[in-house]
This record gives C-alpha cells, structure tokens and sequence, in this order.
C-alpha cells in the first residue's frame, strides 16, 4: 500500500473562545457566498431586483437546514431522530433533504413578492449546484462520502482515492467525484440562463433534477455503506432516481404546455416569447416611478390649460437635464398636451450647437452680474420735466455737449427698460415739486420790486 502523496488535514480550523470552527462549516458558508454572487448576477439578468437575494437567502437556508438534517436523521439507520440537535456539526446533513427543505423557502419567497416560482427557481439552482461543488470539500476534511476500497497499489493517488486515516487504507474519492460533476453541471445551466431567455419557465430547474438525480443515481450504489441511506431501501438512491425521471419528464410537459398555449416549444408566436418579462420592482422603485407618473400628469394638465387638483402648486413645464456642464430645459409634452397658440408660427431657427451656446453665455454672465448688482443713478432716468418756469417751453438737457460737457455714453436696451418705470414715478414725484418752486420764486420775484 502506498502511503499518502497529501497532506491528511486536522478538520478543525481553528478555535474562537474555545469553540471548533471546522472546515466543514468554512466550506459550507464560502459555497453560500459564491452561490448568492451567481444567483444575483442571474436575478440582474432577468429583470429580478437584486435586493431580493437576502430575502431569499432568509427563506431557503433556515428551512434547507433543517430540511437536510431531518432527511439524515430520519433515513440513516444508525441515528436515532433524538440525536437531531448532536453530531450535527461533524456532517449528518443530506443534499436530498436540503432540497425539500428549501423548495418549501422558495415557495414562502415567491408568496411573498407574488413571483413566479419557476422563475425564481430557474435563477437559484444554478448557484445551488455549485455551493454543493464547494461543500463536498467539507467531506475532504471530514474524511467522508468515499466509495470501496483500492487495493490496486497503482490507483492509490489523491485525487483518484483518498486515504483514510482511520482505516488506515485507500478509498475511492467520491467527494472529488461528484465535486467535479456538479461544477459542469453548474456551468451548463449557468450558461442557459444566461444565454437562452425564451420561454417557458422551469428549464433550468429540469435540467437540475435530471443531471443531479443522474449522477448521484450512478455513485449512490457505490458509495460506503455506512453513508448510504436507508434501513433496507436505499433511499438517496431511490429520490435519484425520482429526480432525475421527474426532471426530464417536467421538461417535457413544461414544453409542451408553451406549445399548446403559446403556438411553439420555445418563446411564443401570438405573445411575450421572453422569460425574463415582466420586470419586477422593488417597493421604494414602485413609490419612484408612481411619484414620476403623477408629476407627468400634473404637467400635460398644466399645460393642456386644466385647473390643477386643489393643494397641488403649478409645476414648470418640462425637465431639467444635465450636458457637459451646461443646464438647460428641455420640454418633453406630447404635442396634444401643448397649449392652442394664436400667433402665426415663425420659421424654425437653427439651434446652435451646445458648445456655442455656452460660450455665448459664458461671456455675458459678467455683464449680467454687474448689471443686477449696479446701484441706481439719476442718468438712468431721462429728463422729462415739462417746465422749470413759466416761459420756459422745455427743459434743458442735462449733458450738454455744446456746453464742453461730456455727453452721456447711450444705454442700453436692457437699461433703458429697467429705467423706464422710475423715469414715470419721478415725473409724477416732481410735478407738484415743479408748481411749488415756481409759487415759490413769483413771491421772491414780488418782493424784490
């Protein structure tokens, strides 16, 4: 016999305040991680929020659990359903009961978020199959789940067999086995998700249960005894083999359902031939896009010229939008929700391209500031005073040019609207200014002569 080419490992990893942690545990939770990444990127692909994954993670693991570790009790002959809660931690979970368990999570998930169940399970097997490739290392370094025994001195080598310490001899490496099926397995309907998004429903599952049930249907008779089991039927080979039958004969009658309703095996002639439709939201994602949808209504009623509902304030018509640093509006009403124009409509101008147009207004935004900020002065308002004595016809100019006074630079458009209000207040201010001087100066006049 030859003697191990590997490193025989201690199960235990190590101890945290006297407590084991054991690689079977390390290898079960790291299989969970990879599955929740591949059931994600599979849950994004097909229109399913990703936020979902932990919730469907708290439905199925708990009862997956417990699933598995009451399948094992019940069915394995030399444990007794009182040793349910010991041994536990050193293996006694069964894939088969796993399952059951966590169908029933993924039903109370679907019930939940009112979710197609094939649908869900389409996405979750795949990351399934592969966390249970990386828990089969857990029965590496629990030196479980092994077949007969080697004698043959040439076959004794890791991976092929296994040693087992406390045999003290060379068994066939089921683990390893079946480690290496799953995984192509998991890259087989990995890449169907992925790639094939027709309908129906359920592909992914089928394909799960036939290819799962077919290999463990073939190791399972080959296993050590003492893992198979059964009393007196071996009852992991018998759900196999209900596995990998019922598989295929789902497939079949999920095809041929999509062919009577749909008019073809695959997608469909008449309707939505996608499987990855209708898209799902989340809540916060529902309250968004009702919240868009109102505010879109209350615009086309605006804008239709409809009085808006009472407490709601006007809104400006249209959105704003962000562009290489600029921010402009945008209008986005359909043409019928505009309002009727009674001006004959001018020639459509040229828009000029955005780069123009922010450099145009990037020059005048200083003359815009200092125009806001400029204080008022006397220059801004016009002289528009009628009279200043009796035989006076108008007043005189303030800036006059023949009198070597410079004269006033002209204003400008915008200036001269600004100034226009003052200029009215002010002839109507000095008006009875104007009278009162004038009573004024006649009574210094008389006093004089």
């Amino acid at each position: 016999m030859n003697e191990p080419n590997y490193a025989i490992p201690d199960p235990v990893a190590f101890t945290v305040f006297g407590v084991e942690i054991r690689y079977y545990a390390i290898m079960i939770i790291l299989g969970v991680i990879l599955a929740l990444i591949a059931v994600s990127f599979l849950f994004k692909r097909r229109n399913i929020p990703v936020s979902w994954v932990l919730d469907l993670l708290l439905c199925v693991l708990p009862l997956g659990i417990v699933g598995a570790r009451t399948f094992s009790v019940v069915t394995d002959p030399g444990t007794s359903i009182a040793e349910w809660f010991t041994g536990f931690r050193d293996g006694g979970l069964s894939i088969t009961g796993g399952i059951i368990g966590g169908a029933l999570g993924v039903v109370l998930f679907c019930l939940i978020h009112k979710i197609n169940f094939l649908r869900v399970a389409d996405c979750l097997v795949p990351g399934l199959i592969l966390a249970q490739a990386i828990g089969r290392w857990g029965n590496f370094f629990n030196q479980e789940v092994y077949g007969g025994e080697v004698t043959d001195p040439s076959m004794q080598w890791f991976p092929f067999a296994v040693y087992i310490e406390r045999e003290g001899a060379w068994h066939y490496a089921f683990f390893f086995y079946e480690m290496l099926t799953n995984l192509l397995i998991f890259a087989l309907l990995y890449a169907l998700m992925w790639k094939f998004k027709k309908r129906p429903h359920g592909l992914s599952m089928c394909g799960y249960f036939f290819g799962y049930g077919l290999v463990r249907s073939i190791m399972e008779p080959l296993r050590d005894p003492q893992y198979q089991l059964g009393h007196t039927v071996m009852i992991s080979e018998v759900f196999a083999i209900i596995m990998c039958v019922g598989g295929f004969l789902l497939a079949v009658i999920l095809i041929g359902w999509n062919k009577y309703k749909h008019g073809s095996f695959f997608g469909s002639k008449d309707g939505e031939p996608l499987a990855i439709f209708p898209v799902y939201y989340t809540k916060e994602e529902l309250k968004k896009q009702e919240e868009q949808k109102k505010l879109t209504e209350a615009r086309i009623r605006q804008a239709a010229g409809n009085a808006l509902p009472e407490g709601e304030k006007p809104l400006l018509l249209g959105t704003w939008k962000e562009s290489e640093g600029l921010v402009e509006i945008e209008e986005d009403l359909p043409p019928e929700a505009s309002p009727p124009s009674t001006e004959k409509s001018a020639a459509p101008q040229e828009k000029k391209p955005l780069s123009e147009r922010w450099k145009l207004w990037r020059e005048s935004f200083p003359d815009r500031v200092r125009e806001f900020f400029r204080p008022y002065s006397p220059e801004d308002a016009a002289p528009q005073n009628a009279s200043q004595g009796a035989g006076d016809e108008q007043a005189a100019p303030i800036n006059n040019a023949e009198e070597g006074e410079q004269a006033a630079p002209p204003q400008k458009a915008g200036e001269e609207r600004a100034s226009a209000p003052r200029n009215e207040s002010e002839e109507r201010a000095s008006a009875p200014r104007n009278e009162s001087e004038e009573r004024a100066d006649g009574g210094k006049d008389a006093e004089e002569e």
